[in-house]
């Protein structure tokens, strides 16, 4: 059973930092692909970050610069490091996975980022 499961969100002035983790377990991590996600109240839920098995990386224009997705197979956790945080990245975070072999999708639950200004 995949179970992806995020922490890290938190409540943080304008221009901090904050790193969201998502704990994968039951699948292959290694060879499986991630995202990040963001939703604001009211908005529709768009990507923000996205990693593949192999380590290439794509991100919003919005995060570019600021934002930097990563992965350790040795801890199976995916990483969303966000510098320079501005008020409008204040979302639900949610991550993403894409399984390599039948190329099903899974979701967190969620984590909610705060920026106030």
């Amino acid at each position: 059973q995949v179970q992806l499961v995020e922490s890290g969100g938190g409540l943080v002035q304008a221009g901090g930092s904050l790193r969201l983790s998502c704990a994968a377990s039951g699948s292959a991590f290694a060879l499986n692909a991630f995202d990040w996600y963001r939703q604001a109240p009211g908005k529709q839920r768009d990507l923000v970050a996205s990693i593949s098995d192999g380590g290439t990386t794509n991100y919003a224009d919005s995060v570019k610069g600021r934002f930097t997705i990563s992965r350790n197979s040795a801890k199976d956790t995916v990483y969303l490091q966000m510098d320079s945080l501005k008020p409008e990245d204040t979302a639900v975070y949610y991550c993403h996975m894409t399984r390599w072999f039948d190329r099903n999708t899974y979701w967190g639950e969620g984590t909610q980022v705060t920026v106030s200004s």
